[in-house]
């Protein structure tokens, strides 16, 4: 890829390369686009013919971007990762908070606590259009794949600026209906003789030492009954709701039901500290600040 060739890219073929990279064919670059396919396959034959190189491996199976490709991805993808930057600052610090927010946040605690507070979020800051992405997976924020993330571990990644928001309590739950039928462990030991729900060992867990229960007063994990495995704590929760078995919940969680019980109140509280992080280069942005002091407030508010 030659400078003088490259001089002449334009960033909607750079962004429509970009697309078409990200989904691995050019149908579903142009649903996410609102093009046709043509008009893709189009710009990107104009784009491979400009630099003088093949991007992709055109297979049956889809597009497989070749070296070349890799390296004109990347620095796209830096590319963009900027422009997102620069465009969220501008926004940003204009006097009145504006704009998209996209947050990430793990699936129990997103789908349950935080999407509570969006309702009175939203009407003090109309202007700030928010994006919520669920899921235990952790998001790039260097990359702004989102804004702000709300996580159950520590930030490993480097370049982000995180808040301590709050620490979560848990315990061991039952439902009504269990009890009646299975009876209530009086000690750790006695979960032997009970139905236990647990994490599946197939999806990223969102907190360290998810499955402690298995454990917990016994040596031997596999000596306890598994009777569901589930791939995210909101799953569980209404699981052990329906009577199925015991698992471990974040009390606020817990407490949204009028069916639970904590069948061993005297067992030490498991904590999971959650963190508010940020990138670095979004320090001074006003609509972080007022979601991130929003939820400071709310949070004070709450029985974690």
């Amino acid at each position: 890829m030659s400078g003088d060739r490259a001089e002449g890219m334009d960033w909607d073929k750079l962004r429509i390369f970009q697309a078409v990279a990200d989904a691995g064919s050019f149908t579903h670059a142009g649903e996410t686009l609102k093009l046709s396919q043509s008009a893709i396959s189009r710009q990107i034959g104009a784009l491979e013919e400009q630099l003088g190189v093949m991007l992709f491996h055109r297979h049956a199976r889809g597009l497989i971007l070749t070296e070349q490709g890799e390296l004109l991805y990347r620095t796209a993808r830096d590319m963009a990762s900027k422009v997102n930057t620069a465009e969220a600052l501008l926004r940003a610090n204009q006097d009145k908070p504006a704009g998209r927010l996209k947050v990430t946040a793990a699936v129990g605690f997103g789908s349950t606590w935080l999407t509570a507070q969006m309702h009175e979020f939203i009407a003090m800051y109309p202007d700030i259009d928010v994006s919520l992405v669920l899921s235990d997976n952790e998001l790039d924020l260097g990359m702004r794949e989102a804004d702000v993330a709300i996580r159950m571990v520590m930030p490993r990644q480097p370049g982000l600026v995180q808040r301590h928001l709050l620490t979560v309590r848990s315990h061991v739950y039952a439902s009504h209906g269990y009890i009646q039928k299975y009876g209530k462990p009086k000690t750790v030991e006695e979960l032997d003789q009970h139905r236990l729900i647990i994490f599946g060992e197939d999806a990223r867990a969102p907190v360290q030492d998810v499955n402690w229960l298995l454990r917990e007063g016994n040596v031997d994990p596999s000596a306890r009954v598994v009777v569901l495995r589930v791939n995210n704590v909101y799953g569980i929760f209404r699981a052990v709701e329906s009577g199925l078995g015991i698992a471990s919940l974040p009390d606020y969680l817990a407490r949204e039901s009028t069916k639970l019980e904590n069948v061993l109140p005297d067992l030490n509280v498991r904590t999971t500290d959650v963190y508010f992080t940020y990138p670095e280069e979004l320090r001074h942005s006003k609509r972080i600040a007022v979601f991130r002091d929003f939820l400071l407030r709310k949070v004070a508010e709450t029985r974690f």
